[in-house]
């Protein structure tokens, strides 16, 4: 399809009014598409759609930027549910709809405002808005969004200007769930606590390959997570879908990413995404995460249709099924309770297992490049081609551990640390305020503790292998107690147990509990040790060891180390992770 014949069927899809109604239109729709607007547009029609529906429309700000810039939010409904406890009392569901995250993938602002004031309108949705409160963050990446340049995508045709993928920070906020770092996921947060939504969209733009197919739709609670409410989220995922289908676009359940860049041949991998994600995060709070991602070669014009049809569907599906969902996530929420001592998957993995798969891409050629040297594929856009290639989407559980019998005790001495992460979730957690001496608890006690060679979101990232075991601990006053019996509690497990991957440890949030901070001097460590193998237990234990183990035995400092570590004067804290588990709740 021409880009002429594009920008026709876009703008048949308008009202027939649109034009005189020029306060409730972006830039992008008075451009044809071509364009997209300043922060500043962003502020005007929220005011504008406000004034415009005053008995359906909300216009207020959830946070503001370390720049200084509001983070606007519109609250639409016309059930009159304008606040977290008007949905509420009304039963009604909620979904959150946010888009400019990556600020130059900015499809989801224009099509979001397109598609509210059709809604609105009750050409498009009709009645959707009476069965559910949405709420609208035009762009999530204000600062972001306001670098503005051309080319700030050059993997993207169109706009001509836009903004930048991170924050003025320079953090990527779709890295920031779980650690939440950030003023903007602060901000975020606070307001996904108070209104509690069901489903929560995420609308990007894809990198990566050239091909015919149009938009992804990833969504979790899918492979991972509570397992019968598994079942909403295919149902939005395989809804959405099917409308997008009927409406001529080709749309995929999975990211198109490839398992070897830049080579087609090797096929696809679908996966569960961690916590640092939206859609990861979301099904650890028993709601459901999805995330959009239209093609990156796909020019603007079509991009901004795309997502329009995607949120008209979303608001469809929420209108007639959300209530039955909604249902389901709070039965999902009673079930998270019941965890303890249970089985919890920390991480999820894809087995080797393929499948042939036809996708619709474009002929290419594979050779060398004269400017990298390295193979650089070519694609012919003026060639449609099916390839039959790999797709990998056997998902199963990788690290699963049985989760605490009745919860976590954090001491004193990280306390504060800890509650305000815990805080920033919405987590569950009181202070102890007597002394346990003598707690038994269960510890983890890092065998290889390895620190990052680079940083990662500005966190050195710490990986730990391990195992919890039996220990008593004398603690001080004013410990935290988390429970594990909570509705949270894949979220709790998320963040405290030490081998989740976005978990506290694992972002780096303990790691002077893991560097080594006194020492023997090796004259003094010589002579304790010749003291030490005076005991026959010692002496033969070395001598096991340097037989068994030539590493050990042709490294000096492990060699000393072996009796260092069993000295009085050895540090018992080194390596040990500050958080602990126990069977019953303290009082």
């Amino acid at each position: 399809m021409t880009r002429t014949l594009l920008l026709t069927a876009l703008l048949a899809v308008l009202p027939a009014h649109a034009a005189s109604d020029t306060a409730l239109t972006t830039v992008s729709e008075r451009s044809g598409f071509v364009k997209t607007g300043r922060y500043d547009e962003v502020i005007a029609l929220c005011d504008a759609f406000a004034r415009r529906y005053p008995d359906a429309v909300r216009c207020t700000d959830f946070g503001t930027t370390p720049e200084g810039r509001p983070m606007k939010l519109l609250v639409v409904s016309k059930a009159g549910a304008f606040t977290p406890q008007d949905a509420q009392a009304k039963g009604l569901p909620v979904m959150l709809i946010q888009g400019g995250i990556h600020a130059g993938e900015i499809d989801g602002k224009d099509a979001g405002f397109l598609a509210l004031r059709e809604a609105l309108e009750g050409r498009a949705a009709p009645g959707a808005l009476d069965k559910q409160v949405l709420l609208f963050v035009p762009v999530f990446n204000v600062d972001g969004h306001e670098r503005f340049a051309r080319w700030n995508r050059p993997n993207q045709r169109g706009p001509e200007e836009m903004g930048w993928r991170t924050t003025a920070q320079n953090y990527n906020l779709n890295r920031d769930y779980v650690k939440a770092d950030t003023p903007e996921m602060q901000s975020m947060l606070r307001l996904v606590n108070a209104w509690d939504p069901l489903v929560y969209v995420d609308l990007h733009v894809t990198d990566g390959a050239q091909f015919e197919h149009d938009v992804s739709i990833q969504v979790e609670p899918v492979h991972g997570g509570d397992e019968p409410l598994r079942q909403a989220g295919i149902a939005l995922r395989d809804g959405v879908i099917d409308q997008l289908a009927q409406q001529g676009s080709l749309p995929l359940p999975f990211y198109p990413s490839f398992v070897v860049n830049d080579d087609p041949s090797s096929g696809f991998e679908d996966g569960v995404a961690p916590p640092r994600f939206s859609h990861g995060y979301f099904q650890l709070r028993n709601r459901i995460g999805m995330l959009v991602e239209t093609h990156s070669w796909r020019d603007y014009p079509h991009r901004v249709k795309v997502t329009r049809n995607t949120i008209v569907a979303l608001l469809d599906g929420v209108a007639a099924h959300g209530t039955q969902w909604r249902t389901q996530a709070l039965a999902a929420g009673t079930r998270a309770r019941q965890l303890g001592d249970q089985p919890g998957t920390l991480d999820y993995k894809t087995t080797a297992k393929a499948r042939t798969i036809d996708f619709r891409g474009y002929a290419y050629t594979r050779t060398p490049s004269e400017v990298s040297g390295a193979l650089m594929t070519r694609y012919d856009e003026r060639t449609p081609q099916v390839w039959s290639i790999p797709m990998r989407d056997e998902i199963v559980p990788d690290h699963v551990v049985d989760a605490p019998r009745s919860g976590y005790i954090v001491p004193a001495a990280y306390a504060t640390q800890v509650a305000a992460k815990l805080g920033q979730h919405g987590i569950e957690f009181r202070r102890v305020e007597a002394a346990m001496p003598g707690a038994r608890v269960e510890t983890f006690r890092a065998d290889t503790a390895s620190f990052a060679a680079q940083s990662v979101e500005g966190h050195q990232r710490l990986t730990a292998t391990g195992t919890w075991k039996p220990e008593t601990q004398d603690l001080v006053a004013g410990a935290l107690f988390v429970p594990i019996a909570q509705a949270k509690a894949r979220l709790v497990m998320a963040l405290l147990e030490p081998q989740a991957p976005d978990a506290l440890l694992a972002w780096g949030e303990f790691n002077s509990n893991f560097e080594r901070k006194e020492y023997m001097e090796d004259y003094v460590a010589e002579a304790v040790a010749r003291d030490m193998l005076k005991d026959p237990k010692v002496k033969a234990a070395f001598e096991q060891r340097l037989k068994d183990d030539k590493a050990f035995a042709d490294n000096p400092q492990a060699r000393l180390e072996f009796f260092a570590r069993r000295h009085s004067s050895w540090d018992t804290r080194y390596q040990l992770y500050p958080v602990y588990r126990t069977d019953s709740a303290p009082r």
